[in-house]
């Protein structure tokens, strides 16, 4: 990598860092290109040179939380053998993420984020296959070995991450829900969804 490229990952590095600072003290409001600019010292028009615009931003941070939560959830899978074991340490990983990232995971979860990702869902999920893949051919290994319903991969990947998700959202949202008990009693019951 050049120095120049690697001036502008560090720059790009940079506004996210201090976007996700702003998105946690202030909320979405506070999350405003002047004070991306004011916080982090990189000029307007280098912010929309990396990320196109303010949507860019709030796109790219999400991304990036995105990418390291499935990264979590690959090296959650690699420490089991047997579909049960998976269900059950993809759900705790996903639940304990949000835990020690709950500002990310409000970000990743905000109707912001919801409306960023929905418009470019493609791109997201181009950009996110390296990270998509071993969560895939684990579904896809375990369901050939008949310990997973034999349904189609996206339906199997929404009962096992979409009750997470929605524990997820209602956590960072209302506060309504004991995080630690549903990591410990949800898995069973995803699990029972997605077993045979």
């Amino acid at each position: 990598m050049s120095p120049k490229q690697q001036r502008g990952e560090a720059t790009a590095a940079q506004v996210l860092e201090h976007a996700l600072e702003l998105y946690a003290s202030r909320g979405e409001d506070g999350l405003t290109l002047g004070a991306i600019t004011s916080a982090s010292g990189v000029s307007a028009g280098s912010i929309y040179h990396h990320f196109g615009s303010l949507q860019g931003v709030a796109l790219a941070l999400a991304q990036s939380w995105l990418g390291r939560l499935l990264e979590e959830l690959a090296g959650a899978l690699e420490k089991v053998e047997d579909a049960r074991g998976g269900v059950h340490a993809v759900t705790r990983a996903y639940l304990r993420f949000v835990q020690e990232h709950p500002d990310a995971a409000r970000l990743m979860h905000s109707v912001t984020a919801d409306r960023e990702i929905t418009e470019h869902a493609r791109q997201i999920r181009g950009a996110q296959e390296a990270r998509l893949a071993p969560l895939a051919a684990w579904l896809h290994a375990h369901q050939q070995s008949g310990e997973l319903v034999a349904l189609p991969l996206p339906v199997l990947e929404s009962l096992i991450l979409g009750p997470v998700t929605g524990i997820a959202r209602r956590w960072l949202s209302v506060g309504d829900i004991d995080i630690e008990e549903a990591a410990r009693t949800v898995p069973y019951h995803i699990w029972r969804s997605v077993s045979p």
